[in-house]
């Protein structure tokens, strides 16, 4: 049960970082792009960590199910775990790094930063 909370926990993140880019000047302003390409990182991690969780919680619930009383630890499934936990300290870092950077005024108003990249756009 507690791995389906942690996997409903990750989607409501994607769900609160995207709401926090749609609400910026930037992406009102029509910049999805100089949005999408500042934050790309991000995106597809959460995205990698959060079909690397599923993949490992179906695959330990599978196993569980086919046997209740005893814990099998296949070599893949050691090594879906390994890379589940490497992609989650990951994500960790890089969704909080996001959060902070999305706190940033620039996103929020119109500068000069951002009339130059309309143009650069533009162009």
């Amino acid at each position: 049960m507690c791995v389906h909370i942690q996997d409903i926990a990750v989607l409501f993140n994607i769900i609160i970082i995207f709401l926090m880019l749609f609400n910026t000047f930037v992406f009102q302003a029509g910049l999805v792009n100089l949005l999408f390409h500042k934050f790309k990182g991000t995106i597809i991690l959460t995205a990698m960590y959060f079909a690397l969780s599923i993949s490992l919680h179906v695959w330990v619930m599978n196993l569980r199910w086919k046997n209740s009383n005893s814990f099998i630890w296949t070599d893949g499934l050691q090594t879906l775990f390994v890379f589940q936990r490497l992609a989650a300290v990951l994500y960790c870092y890089f969704y909080k790094r996001t959060a902070i950077r999305l706190g940033d005024p620039r996103f929020y108003q119109d500068s000069l930063w951002l009339r130059k990249e309309f143009m650069q756009v533009r162009r």
